[in-house]
């Protein structure tokens, strides 16, 4: 058991998320596209698959988990004729730095920011890599010194850690890669064929993958949760929440909640560069 609720280990994930994903902002977008990258996709397979050297597209495809078939394909290997692993891990972190340091203004420039990206990057290289491919991965790379791209570096690893973890729950209950994202298009009120991350799949293919849920009695005839899918969808969450826990256990009571309390502004403002 975790000596931290799990509500709060939750909240890191809400406040760790706009923190690691400036990496597939336009900023770092046009860094790969500097080096050759064709589009956004091209530049994210190659930024995100780094830390795993020049692993072939099924393995990418296994440690990413939620792509549809063929979809790494398109951009691994061909990334690698034009950037090399650790030239895109070098280009990735010195972009996604820039960006986030954009996005915070005055807050870059705190005083208290040191200590805000230490007691980050502590919980971010304590957790147990086993299990854990992408972020084993990362584990694996030079935290950087400056403090900004260091929050960046371990918002990252705590951000691959929960998803790592996510991706074992999602097995644990049977279900697939393009079927978590169904169900959480569902989950935010939206139709399958809406969501940005699978509208873009042939109608049929998808229409296969919710057809499937539906037997399995997890959607309804009108595309909607069942009671079942719903249980589902909360225990896969719960599960998920469980498995990142232990990357808070190097952390106190109240250096958690001082790590919580330092993040929700900066959170905030890398969010807001989103919109």
């Amino acid at each position: 058991m975790t000596s931290h609720p799990l509500i709060k280990v939750h909240r890191m994930f809400e406040l760790v998320e706009p923190l690691a994903t400036v990496s597939f902002s336009d900023m770092v977008t046009e860094a790969f596209r500097a080096l050759g990258m064709r589009n956004y996709w091209d530049g994210y397979f190659a930024g995100r698959a780094a830390p795993l050297g020049l692993a072939p597209a099924e393995v990418v495809h296994a440690a990413f988990y939620n792509f549809a078939d063929g979809e790494v394909a398109r951009h691994i290997p061909w990334v690698w004729g034009k950037t090399t692993p650790e030239e895109a891990i070098a280009v990735r972190e010195r972009g996604s730095a820039t960006a986030l340091r954009q996005r915070m203004g005055q807050l870059a420039d705190s005083p208290g920011l040191v200590r805000i990206a230490d007691l980050a990057t502590r919980a971010a290289i304590s957790a147990p890599t086993e299990g854990r491919v992408l972020y084993a991965g990362l584990r694996a790379l030079a935290v950087p010194e400056e403090p900004v791209a260091r929050l960046w570096h371990a918002a990252t690893l705590l951000r691959e850690y929960r998803g790592d973890g996510h991706n074992a729950a999602l097995v644990a209950h049977g279900i697939g890669g393009t079927e978590a994202h169904v169900l959480m298009a569902l989950s935010l009120g939206m139709r399958p064929e809406e969501f940005d991350r699978i509208h873009h799949l042939p109608r049929a293919q998808l229409a296969a993958v919710i057809e499937g849920l539906r037997d399995r009695g997890l959607v309804d005839t009108a595309g909607r949760f069942t009671d079942a899918g719903r249980e589902t969808r909360e225990r896969i969450d719960a599960l998920t929440d469980e498995l990142a826990a232990p990357a808070y256990e190097v952390l106190s009571v109240h250096e958690l909640d001082e790590l919580v309390g330092w993040l929700e502004p900066i959170a905030a403002t890398a969010q807001a560069g989103d919109h």
